[in-house]
C-alpha cells in the first residue's frame, strides 16, 4: 500500500509539472484558465481561487486545462472582453506555445532535478565502471545459446570499443532487434561472437543472460525464510556448501536444489572467523524451487560532485535518457523491439513506489525517468495528445487556415480509439508482468 501511496504522489508530481507548463504559459498569453486539476473523474477536492478552479480527481492517470474557448462549456456568446482572453482567438503560434509547454516542461524537470540528485550525492553499483568481464552467463539464455563464457570480457559490440558494462549497454541498445556482434577477449586471445537478433538487448547486459561477477555475499535476509531462522547474517561470506566450493553468487541457485529441501550445511566466513550453518531450504510459494531468503550485497560507490560537475553530469546524463529513449521508440515503431516491453500506470506505480522508499538521489533519478517518457509520448502527432494539437497548429501556420472542424472530430476519435487500445496494451502487460512473473 505504501508503494502505491508513493507511487500515485510521485506520477502526480510529474502530472502537475506538465499541466503547470501549460497553465503558466497560457496566463502569459492572456488566456482565461477556467479548470486547473490533477487527475480525472469526480472531485476529491476543489477550491476557487481568482478565476480558475483548482481539482484533484478521483483518477490520478494524469490531469488537465481548460481554458476559456477551448472547445468547453461555455453556453453563452462570448462578450468582447471574453473573447479577448478566449484560447480559440489566440494567434497560431500563441496556441502552438501554449500546447508545447506541458511536454517542454517535462523535458526541461530532468536538467534541473538530476544536477540535484548528483549534488547530494549517488550509490552506484560499482561494476557499472569497470571493464564488462563476465562473472556468470545464464542457461538457455540467449548469451548461453551464442557461446559467451564466464571470464569473457567484452571489449566491443557492434564494432564500438567498450570499457565498462555502462558502455556496453549504450551501445547493446542500438542494436536492438539485429544480430549483435560481440568481440571478447578469452585466454589471451580475441574473439568475435555473433548474438541472434533479440528484443532483451534493448534492455543490456544482464537482460541477455550475462552478469558481473558477483561475491556470495549475503547482502539482505527475507524474514521469516530458512537463512534467517538458521543464523546467517548480512555480511556473511558464503564458503561452500556440503563440501561444493561456492566461486561466486551464481553458484548458490543450483546448489540449492541438489537435495530437494533437505538439510544444507553451509560454511561461511563472519569477521575473519569460518562457521558451520545448517539450513533447510523451503519450497518456493507455489513453485517447485527451494529457496533459503537472501540477496546478495552489491558493492555500491556513494558520488557527491561538486556543483559544476553535478550539473555536468546532470546534463550529460539527461540526453543520455531522452536519446536512449528515442532510439527505444525507433526500435519499437520498426518492430525491432517487442511491445511487450510498453509499460502501463501500474508499472509506473510500481516503479516510483519503490524508488519512493530508497533514498533522494534515486526518487529524483526516477522522477527525471519518468517525466522525459511522459514528455516525449505527448509530443507523439497523435489527436488528442499534445503532439496532435500541435499538428493542427502547425497545418494551420502553413495553409493560413485551421483543419475543417469535421477533419479534426474524426481525427480526434481515431486519435481517442488509439490510445484506448495502447493503454490496454499497456495494463495487459502490467498485469502480465504481475501474474507470470515478469516483475
Amino acid at each position: 500500500m505504501l508503494t502505491i501511496i508513493a507511487g500515485i504522489i510521485m506520477l502526480g508530481i510529474l502530472v502537475f509539472i506538465h499541466e503547470l507548463g501549460h497553465f503558466a504559459v497560457a496566463k502569459l498569453a492572456g488566456v482565461k484558465v477556467l479548470k486547473f486539476s490533477l487527475g480525472f473523474g469526480p472531485r476529491l477536492v476543489s477550491r476557487q481561487w481568482g478565476e480558475t478552479e483548482y481539482m484533484i480527481c478521483a483518477i490520478p492517470l494524469g490531469g488537465y486545462v481548460q481554458m476559456l474557448g477551448e472547445g468547453s462549456e461555455e453556453d453563452q456568446p462570448l462578450t468582447e472582453e471574453e473573447r479577448s482572453r478566449s484560447f480559440a482567438e489566440k494567434s497560431v503560434g500563441r496556441r502552438l506555445a501554449i500546447v508545447a509547454a506541458g511536454p517542454f516542461m517535462n523535458l526541461v524537470l530532468p536538467f534541473v532535478i538530476l544536477p540535484l540528485a548528483f549534488m547530494v550525492g549517488i550509490n552506484l553499483p560499482v561494476f557499472l565502471d569497470q571493464p564488462a568481464c563476465v562473472g556468470y552467463v545464464l542457461p538457455q539464455s540467449p548469451a548461453a545459446e551464442a557461446g559467451l563464457h564466464r571470464g569473457d570480457c567484452i571489449v566491443a559490440v557492434g564494432g564500438q570499443s567498450i570499457i565498462s558494462w555502462t558502455d556496453a549497454d549504450k551501445a547493446l541498445l542500438a542494436q536492438a532487434g539485429q544480430a549483435a556482434v560481440f568481440d571478447v577477449q578469452r585466454d589471451g586471445t580475441r574473439q568475435s561472437i555473433s548474438l541472434a537478433a533479440t528484443d532483451s538487448s534493448a534492455e543490456g547486459l544482464q537482460a541477455l543472460g550475462l552478469a558481473p561477477f558477483q561475491e556470495a555475499v549475503v547482502g539482505a535476509l527475507s524474514p521469516g525464510m530458512p537463512a534467517q531462522q538458521a543464523g546467517l547474517q548480512v555480511g556473511d561470506l558464503i564458503l561452500s556448501v556440503d563440501g561444493e566450493n561456492i566461486a561466486s553468487w551464481y553458484d548458490l541457485k543450483a546448489i540449492i536444489q541438489q537435495t530437494g529441501g533437505g538439510s544444507q550445511k553451509f560454511l561461511v566466513e563472519r569477521n575473519g572467523q569460518q562457521l558451520e550453518i545448517n539450513i533447510v531450504p523451503a519450497r518456493s510459494d507455489g513453485g517447485s524451487e527451494f529457496l533459503i531468503g537472501i540477496t546478495p550485497q552489491t558493492e555500491t560507490v556513494f558520488k557527491r560532485f561538486p556543483l559544476k560537475e553535478a550539473f555536468s553530469h546532470g546534463v550529460s546524463r539527461s540526453r543520455e535518457l531522452i536519446e536512449l529513449t528515442l532510439v527505444f521508440i525507433q526500435k519499437l515503431v520498426l518492430g525491432k523491439v517487442s511491445s511487450r516491453n510498453i509499460g502501463g500506470p501500474i508499472t509506473v506505480v510500481q516503479v516510483a513506489g519503490q524508488a519512493a522508499q530508497t533514498d533522494l538521489a534515486s526518487i529524483l533519478s526516477i522522477l527525471a525517468f519518468l517525466s522525459i517518457q511522459l514528455g516525449i509520448l505527448n509530443l507523439f502527432p497523435i489527436p488528442i495528445l499534445d503532439g496532435g494539437h500541435l499538428l493542427f497548429g502547425v497545418f494551420e501556420l502553413i495553409f493560413r487556415r485551421p483543419l475543417p472542424l469535421r477533419v479534426r472530430e474524426i481525427a480526434q476519435q481515431v486519435g481517442l480509439l488509439f490510445i484506448v487500445l495502447l493503454m490496454a496494451l499497456a495494463f495487459y502487460n502490467d498485469i502480465l508482468r504481475i501474474f507470470a512473473g515478469g516483475q
